[in-house]
């Protein structure tokens, strides 16, 4: 009877010895498991569900086990939240791309541009842009700050007070330069004829865009002066229209120098009045290859003017279509310098959180398809300028040649 109790105990005992060690190694090699599982399932609670199905033949691993690490080992990770890390992986996605003009912009960036692009807005007064990886001055707008303190298309900006400009975006380099009217903000510039860079000081204040001058000249020779291609612009223009025509003057030039651009339609309009209805102005391409026409209203008023245009490194954007418009079409000659090149379209597509996504989504080309953008046109009449220390402030070399050309017309 004992021996029967005592075998029935060293049997329960073995069970139980079997399911302990069952348990522990179903518990170790599930801990290993968790351990070595897919680094997106150990931070997939950030998002809270899969990534979309066309994702599937990408694998993200990678990224989620650097989350991962950053938020296991990371010193001071209680300063970092995952929102950020969120904003900092799709800045970097987009930068990826390597476009100055396609840029994530989080909440406060997305209502600052919102607000800048109203009317007015306190800054320097120069249109920046980035060009082979350097932030640009475009072109200085006329009568303002950056204009008083002698920056000129073409400049490059290495620093905006202490912070180095190499790893900024174009919307973040933006809203460092641009502050409160009376405030200084310091640049440290540097321009092909200097030795080294100079620091530029610069007291902001508010800008408003001159849209257009106008000015008769001797011989016949009308000027009209195109600062910017905002939304009065193609009502400004009908104005100069009207007044070369009572001037008496039978000749004109067009000047598009330091015009950072603005809106296609109004460069559409404005190119009308040289043109043919249902002539093409510009072409855009889109992603996929296709291509969207964008014609002539025909005013034609200007048709059978003689013209000529002016042009600068600070000429971009709607400055570029117009003057590209006008030598394929009405073989109108370019005088001057090579334009900067910003010849692509971009869309703002707003993002749940407030915060935004400017996308560029097409490139513009001339009517006999030659692309703008990162190219830039090249004057029929180049003119060299002499170095900066040895121009005379009082000689416009371009306008003189633009006058020379028109006389022989």
């Amino acid at each position: 009877m004992e021996e029967t109790r005592a075998k029935k105990s060293i049997r329960i005992i073995v069970i139980l010895a079997a399911f302990l060690i069952l348990a522990v190694s179903f518990g170790a090699g599930a801990l290993y498991g968790y351990g070595n599982r897919p680094a997106m399932e150990k931070v997939l609670n950030v998002l809270g569900q899969k990534p979309p199905e066309q994702f599937n033949e990408v694998d993200f691993n990678l990224f989620w086990d650097v989350w991962s690490r950053l938020e296991e080992k990371y010193v001071d990770k209680g300063k970092v939240t995952r929102k950020e890390f969120v904003y900092g992986a799709i800045s970097g996605l987009v930068r990826s791309l390597k476009d100055p003009y396609t840029e994530f912009m989080p909440p406060a960036e997305t209502k600052q541009f919102q607000e800048d692009i109203k009317g007015s807005f306190d800054g320097i007064g120069a249109e920046i842009g980035i060009r082979k990886g350097i932030l640009t001055i475009i072109s200085p707008l006329k009568d303002s700050p950056a204009e008083r303190a002698g920056l000129k298309a073409g400049d490059k900006i290495f620093k905006v007070d202490d912070t180095l400009t190499a790893d900024l975006s174009l919307n973040e380099a933006v809203r460092l330069i641009r502050g409160t009217r009376g405030t200084e903000v310091k640049l440290l510039v540097f321009r092909d004829s200097f030795d080294q860079p100079r620091e530029f000081k610069i007291i902001r204040d508010e800008i408003r865009v001159s849209i257009l001058t106008t000015e008769k000249k001797e011989g016949g020779i009308f000027v009209i002066k195109l600062n910017h291609f905002t939304e009065n612009a193609a009502y400004e223009f009908r104005n100069a229209v009207q007044e070369f025509f009572r001037s008496g003057s039978n000749k004109l030039i067009l000047d598009v120098r330091n015009n950072p651009g603005g809106f296609l339609v109004i460069s559409v309009d404005i190119a009308s009045w040289f043109l043919p209805a249902g002539d093409i102005v510009v072409r855009e391409r889109h992603a996929d290859g296709t291509e969207e026409e964008y014609r002539s209203s025909g005013y034609r008023l200007l048709q059978n003017v003689p013209t000529v245009v002016l042009i600068n490194e600070g000429s971009a954007s709607a400055s570029e279509i117009v003057a590209g418009a006008l030598r394929d079409l009405r073989g109108i000659k370019l005088i001057g310098a090579k334009t900067f090149g910003k010849g692509s379209v971009q869309e703002v597509e707003p993002l749940p959180d407030g915060s935004s996504l400017k996308i560029t989504i097409a490139k513009w080309l001339t009517p006999k398809g030659t692309e703008i953008n990162g190219t830039g046109l090249e004057p029929d009449i180049k003119v060299e300028l002499p170095k900066e220390e040895e121009q005379d402030p009082k000689k416009d070399l371009i306008m003189e040649k633009g006058i020379e050309v028109l006389k022989e017309l």
